[in-house]
């Protein structure tokens, strides 16, 4: 009979299994005959430079928890990818790893129409640093328009801090502003971004004195869900519940959906992307 789950290795079990699915070849290693598939326990430690003994020990369940710094050295020695590497943290440490931030591939034509489907409602796709990356023709007529600006200036931050048009159509700027701030930090420190954007903060220091005092204020907050008022120059005040999204398999990326809280503003939505010009 076998043993409980909670006390199989599965450490072990999971090393194992990621080794044999390797190819010693492309690694350097002799294609001599094998007694089972993929890279032998030693060939491992080797590339990541720990002892093989430890590495055995590991794959049997012996020697006690390993630490951060060689977890994450196994992990490249096996190749693994970002998923991979988090499964092998929360089987080695109970924990995922440090967030290592990486900048936005891009947006699929999947994710592209998921925006569209939602029209009239606005909604677009926002990165970890606030960089609009993709949106719906709702977003262009009722918040901006953001296919006419170059991809360095599609930052919500500097759409808040230094477009005098956006400042306008805010209901209360320096409430909106000191969120926009709090909500930027939490997530650039949550994606591991806080020296990736240190010169961008840097800039608007320099550019607006607002921004650098409210960044001095060490203000935080989370942008889950809640309700923004706009001046829009043809409707009007106007209300929109917002809620934001993560999006799987995307850590890199944020959906947020405006939704009018009036009905008769949602069809006012519709009429206006129907007149608008088409994109080519």
């Amino acid at each position: 009979m076998s043993e409980p789950l909670a006390q199989e290795n599965l450490l072990g079990a999971y090393l194992k299994d990621r080794r044999s699915k390797l190819d010693p070849a492309v690694f350097g290693f002799p294609p001599e005959r094998r007694r089972t598939p993929g890279l032998r326990r030693e060939e491992v430690a080797q590339r990541a430079n720990i002892s093989a003994t430890w590495y055995t020990w590991l794959e049997q369940g012996r020697g006690g928890a390993p630490s951060a710094d060689v977890l994450d050295r196994i992990a490249r020695a096996l190749m693994l990818t970002d998923v991979e590497r988090e499964h092998l943290f929360l089987l080695g440490l109970g924990r995922t790893p440090e967030v290592r931030y990486q900048k936005s591939e891009g947006v699929t034509p999947r994710l592209q129409r998921v925006l569209d489907a939602l029209e009239p409602r606005p909604a677009v796709l926002r990165t970890a640093t606030w960089d609009i990356v993709a949106w719906n023709r709702a977003s262009t007529v009722m918040l901006t328009d953001y296919g006419s600006l170059p991809p360095r200036e599609r930052n919500v931050l500097r759409f808040m801090f230094l477009d005098p048009r956006v400042r306008a159509a805010q209901h209360d700027w320096a409430s909106v502003a000191r969120f926009v701030v709090g909500a930027f930090r939490v997530d650039a420190a949550r994606a591991g971004a806080a020296a990736e954007v240190q010169p961008f903060v840097d800039e608007l220091c320099r550019l607006s004195p607002e921004f650098a005092a409210l960044w001095r204020d060490n203000d935080v907050r989370t942008h889950g869900e809640g309700v923004k008022q706009l001046r829009h120059p043809i409707l009007g005040p106007v209300k929109f519940e917002y809620s934001a999204f993560a999006v799987d398999g995307r850590p890199d990326l944020s959906m947020i959906v405006y939704n009018p809280i009036d009905p008769e503003v949602t069809e006012k939505i519709r009429g206006l992307i129907e007149a608008a010009p088409e994109v080519p």
